[in-house]
């Protein structure tokens, strides 16, 4: 809530008048807390497990290994060359799985 610390200031007789009468409209104004939502239009925004999503295609474009780039033979993510810890028989490993 924003305060205007320019505007008058008001006695503790006039603020808890003005809290009063805030309270007596808050009580008749009951529904003003609720938010109006069309059900049916959140309901389509939801994705549930296990939906059928065969009518949907992704489309990936696959890039060729970069020379900065490794795949650790652990998590198999592709890493960065400075993201390397050790070489265990040949397989490149990560700083996080090792």
């Amino acid at each position: 809530m924003a305060t205007d610390y320019d505007a008058p200031r008001k006695t503790d007789e006039e603020m808890s008048e003005d809290s009063l009468e805030e309270l007596k409209s808050r009580r008749n104004d009951k529904n003003s807390g609720k938010v109006d939502e069309d059900e049916v239009e959140a309901a389509e925004s939801f994705e549930l497990p296990g939906a059928d999503l065969s009518h949907e295609e992704l489309t990936v474009r696959v890039l060729p290994r970069q020379a900065d780039e490794f795949t650790c033979a652990s998590c198999f993510l592709v890493k960065s060359r400075s993201q390397l810890a050790e070489t265990k028989n040949g397989q490149p490993y990560c700083v996080d799985c090792v």
